[in-house]
């Protein structure tokens, strides 16, 4: 007796092990090839590995002290993969990979359950061809998994919505409250506070006609206080009320306290969506239309993803502190309505207008000409030491004098980008359907390609003489520590133990020390550091860092 799947479920295993392949091919190569970028990526795979040195796996820290900025779900993601692969870059990326797949498979799912399998498809490639969901994938930051777990905790909460049996319904409302939990034990109390904003507004919205029984209330309340308080209860326990103090503090200085390092424009996020989620930004301007939807379903899905589009885009553009992730929960709506968008011009009842086509251009233009320049620029640092460009400090002009491998051929990734996007557009302008597809398969291929050329190279501009300087002392007993700039990379790359004495900068300036301490400065700052430590001895000078010491009297 042969067991043949149903043509729909065989269907949905091909699609299924078709993202993993995809995801295996694009995501997985060279993924621990480049060293991690601090400070968020070193931040983060130090506190895993801290983790892992002390057993304390409550407690998440950053040089053996409390580091209360963000609960340790992510973080025990990484040990995971470490004590898997070891303590390394690989290691520290590989949840997000493991993220990409799971991402878009869900995004297939609920693709596939709101409006079928065609729609899956599209939202998958819409999200899965965009630049910034793709950097982030192959990067070691909390981010992916964050907006996967609050973003599902929503999509299912809306399902609960429309649920018509009472079982199906119940395990829903379970189900959203457990994964908004998660998010909350990934990031943070945001998470909730995210999703009963976009509810609130939803249900003005409604008139608050929606109505939830007594039993789905408790159980939902129940199981996102039970897994998402769950951390935080134990640190009241165990009397660490200080670590949910400074944490709430964190939270509350992200959007209000001012901010010099990380600050920016009102607008700062409309531009890094439409840049960052391109082609799917351009594509999803024209889901703004009167047309209706064939199901209730639907029409409330569409509205729940404008609704967390401008939720995320205030709260982040009011927030003072400005970063390129912030925004990143946005990346879901976002492809859910270039897919509504593609889909409506697969069946002939919208149009992809001639400014979107314009403005797709324009904007393969603009990354096209930086992949052609910025390799033009690199074997030429000379142009810019001779600029007086006020945006080019004495850091960047150092940096760049180090002499980085450049093949020369870079720039034909960016002419691939420009014709792919062309004949793509001209194909859309003919109402020819593939158009489409090639339009995101070449931006796919372009940012593949992209990561693959100038990510290590950018991190050897930016970081590597400061990084292969704390290698270099790995396992001497020897202080070291960044001086005049904020950074973890000693703390991995120097891999600094358990039980160490911690002493601040003054301390170690002011009295005698058991071992020589290094700092590593970085030049535009070096004149006001030397000059109030004359004790350091400057030991070398490496594109744009500057190593110094304070030795011990017997090393003197």
């Amino acid at each position: 007796m042969h067991f043949r799947l149903p043509y729909p479920k065989k269907r949905t295993l091909l699609v299924f092990a078709g993202i993993i392949v995809l995801c295996t091919l694009f995501l997985l190569p060279y993924l621990g090839s480049v060293n991690l970028f601090d400070s968020n990526e070193v931040n983060y795979a130090e506190s895993s590995r801290e983790m892992i040195l002390t057993g304390d796996y409550m407690n998440v820290q950053i040089d053996f002290e409390p580091f209360p900025e963000k609960p340790p779900l992510f973080f025990w993601l990484q040990v995971i993969s470490m004590k898997i692969f070891g303590v390394n870059e690989f290691a520290a990326r590989f949840p997000n990979f493991i993220c990409s797949i799971v991402t878009l498979i869900i995004l297939y799912s609920l693709g596939k359950k709101v409006y079928g399998h065609r729609f899956g498809l599209f939202w998958v490639l819409s999200f899965g061809s965009a630049i910034l969901p793709l950097f982030f994938f192959k990067s070691g930051i909390i981010d992916p998994w964050f907006n996967l777990l609050l973003f599902s905790g929503i999509a299912l909460f809306i399902l609960y919505m429309f649920g018509k049996r009472k079982g199906t319904r119940m395990l829903n409302v379970a189900f959203s409250a457990l994964l908004l939990g998660l998010a909350v034990l990934t990031k943070g109390p945001l998470a909730v506070t995210v999703f009963f904003i976009c509810l609130l507004i939803f249900l003005i919205l409604r008139r608050f006609t929606f109505k939830m029984t007594f039993a789905e209330g408790a159980l939902f309340s129940s199981v996102l206080l039970l897994v998402g308080g769950s951390w935080y209860l134990y640190q009241l326990i165990i009397g660490n009320a200080y670590v949910l103090s400074e944490f709430f503090q964190y939270g509350w200085d992200i959007l209000f306290a001012e901010k010099k390092v990380h600050d920016g424009f009102f607008g700062y996020h409309l531009v890094i969506l439409l840049l960052g989620v391109f082609p799917a930004s351009v594509i999803s301007m024209k889901s703004i239309t009167k047309k209706s939807e064939h199901t209730e379903l639907q029409r409330v899905f569409k509205h729940w993803m404008y609704i967390m589009i401008v939720v995320v885009i205030v709260i982040y553009s009011i927030a003072r502190t400005k970063l390129l992730n912030y925004s990143s929960l946005a990346y879901f709506p976002l492809t859910f309505l270039a897919a509504w968008v593609w889909d409506k011009w697969v069946d002939r009842k919208t149009e992809i207008g001639t400014w979107q086509v314009i403005l797709i251009f324009f904007i393969a233009l603009f990354y096209s000409g930086l992949v052609i320049v910025i390799p033009l620029i690199a074997n030429h640092p000379d142009l810019l030491s001779r600029s007086r460009a006020s945006f080019i400090d004495e850091f960047t002009r150092a940096a760049l004098q180090r002499n980085v491998h450049w093949s020369g051929s870079e720039w034909m990734v960016g002419i691939f980008l420009i014709i792919g996007v062309a004949v793509s557009l001209v194909q859309i302008l003919r109402r020819n359907t593939r158009g489409m597809l090639i339009l995101h398969v070449v931006v796919m291929l372009f940012v593949t390609a992209s990561l693959y050329i100038f990510t290590g190279r950018i991190e050897e501009y930016t970081q590597r003489s400061a990084i292969n300087f704390y290698k270099g002392l790995k396992g001497q007993e020897v202080y070291v520590m960044p001086l005049g700039f904020k950074g973890y990379s000693h703390l991995y790359y120097f891999d600094k133990q358990e039980g160490e004495e911690q002493l601040t900068v003054d301390e170690m300036m002011e009295n005698e020390l058991d071992r020589d301490a290094y700092f590593v400065i970085q030049v535009d700052k070096k004149e006001a550091i030397l000059e109030r430590y004359p004790q350091l001895e400057v030991i070398s000078e490496r594109y744009g860092y500057v190593f110094t010491v304070k030795r011990t009297v017997s090393t003197q």
